[in-house]
């Protein structure tokens, strides 16, 4: 094979593996949503024990250890930044570590609405992977007059080719979140 050749091939190798490796390895946005109805409780009181982060060691079971690093505001709107960390469902053996601003408000105006917003950023392996993630968490008396209906939206990251892997570990998450819920409100 020629000089000329052989560096057009390299050239068109080094192409097609980068046009692969983008193609693999390019970040996504999805979505999930799951919702859950208390039918015993009272929205205001889901919202206030699911804006304690505190409590979620206790519905979200792949959290391992939080710290509130910055808080402000009052009852009706409520900010804070907590670093946590966690294990994959999974693949419990690597931990991985999130930055989560919330966002905690009421709507009392009109109906009684609560939200919970939060913005994440989720690092693995030593922060060479990091993806954000967008959750919006509502709480509302739903189309009845008792109890409280829970819904949450989630925006999230992923490279293409873990799209799988990404799924059931939001899968597992918001239903593990929303089956304890259930339990501790029933």
């Amino acid at each position: 094979m020629s000089r000329t050749h052989w560096k057009f091939a390299r050239v068109c190798g080094v192409i097609a593996v980068s046009i692969l490796l983008y193609l693999l390895l390019r970040v996504k946005n999805y979505s999930y949503n799951a919702n859950v109805f208390l039918p015993n409780a009272h929205p205001n009181e889901v919202w206030e024990f699911v804006a304690d982060f505190s409590n979620m060691k206790h519905l979200n079971p792949t959290i391992e250890d939080f710290k509130i690093t910055d808080e402000i505001g009052n009852y009706k709107h409520w900010k804070y930044t907590v670093e946590y960390k966690e294990h994959l469902s999974h693949w419990p053996n690597l931990p991985n570590y999130a930055v989560a601003k919330f966002s905690i408000r009421a709507d009392l105006s009109q109906t009684d609405k609560f939200f919970i917003n939060s913005l994440h950023t989720t690092c693995l392996i030593n922060n060479f992977l990091c993806l954000d993630s967008e959750s919006e968490f509502v709480f509302t008396n739903g189309n009845s007059s008792k109890g409280a209906f829970c819904e949450e939206k989630v925006i999230y990251q992923c490279p293409a080719f873990f799209f799988s892997f990404c799924r059931r570990e939001v899968e597992y998450q918001r239903k593990a979140i929303m089956y304890n819920l259930k339990n501790h409100f029933s």
